[in-house]
């Protein structure tokens, strides 16, 4: 149940592996990279509703609560591309040539991904600021896709939730 971030280091480090529900019964099943074949450490994905919002159902869209913009430069600067209520599997056939710098998610939990078609490394954003690339763990600014992680657990004991 749930969805989880695996790392390929130990303390949450290195190349991210987005995991859903489902089975993944080889490493090809996880993975677009053919630099790492192991996961070393594990974390729920943060999963924070709005107080007095509905449990979503199958037949409700979960799609007003997504919010992604991310820039070309770091700290919010330059060209962005702003995606509400969809997956896009090419920044470029949106007219998005630049490189992503930093990245502010306003709502929802989002994959970034290194190529267009949702491969390459994988990059978890969860709500809030990431101004530098470094920030979401990537080496070189470079995001081509982007898609929500909706099939989330939304009773108690499938959510995350931070404590202060």
């Amino acid at each position: 149940s749930s969805s989880w971030v695996g790392y390929e280091q130990a303390s949450c480090k290195g190349e991210q592996f987005v995991f859903e529900k489902g089975e993944y019964p080889r490493w090809d099943s996880w993975t677009n990279s053919r630099r790492s074949d192991s996961i070393t450490s594990l974390r729920p994905i943060k999963v924070v509703r709005a107080p007095r919002q509905p449990l979503p159902t199958r037949q409700t869209k979960d799609s007003q609560e997504h919010k992604i913009v991310l820039y070309e430069n770091p700290s919010f600067t330059g060209k962005k591309i702003e995606i509400i209520d969809d997956d896009v599997p090419s920044f470029h056939a949106h007219g998005y040539q630049e490189k992503v710098s930093s990245v502010r998610v306003q709502s929802g939990t989002w994959v970034g991904y290194q190529y267009p078609g949702y491969r390459g490394y994988q990059y978890l954003f969860e709500k809030g600021d990431y101004k530098d690339s470094s920030d979401f763990g990537a080496q070189h600014p470079q995001i081509q896709s982007v898609r929500r992680i909706r099939d989330m657990q939304w009773h108690q004991r499938g959510a995350y939730h931070p404590t202060n």
